[in-house]
């Protein structure tokens, strides 16, 4: 999980200091998730003699939820004012 995190901290960092695609950036954030979400989900369910925390799969799914919907609320997104 480390290495998807410094991948992902390496596109925000991309964001903000250069002028690469705005669309190539967000495609790129959005690929390396996919598998980041079933690393997650494979270490949430997982038994704990092979390191994962041996949720339920309803369990699982319901910390998932939680999380999705916490940062949701936290990192409200709001609409671009027009200049004139």
């Amino acid at each position: 999980m480390a290495i998807f995190g410094t991948v992902l901290s390496l596109i925000a960092a991309a964001y903000y200091r250069t002028s690469l695609s705005r669309a190539m950036l967000f495609w790129a954030a959005f690929i390396l998730t996919r598998p980041l979400g079933a690393v997650l989900g494979d270490f949430l369910d997982k038994p704990l003699e092979s390191g994962g925390l041996a949720l339920s799969r309803y369990s699982a799914t319901l910390v998932l939820f939680i999380s999705i919907v916490g940062c949701l609320l936290l990192f409200s997104q709001r609409a671009a004012s027009k200049a004139h």
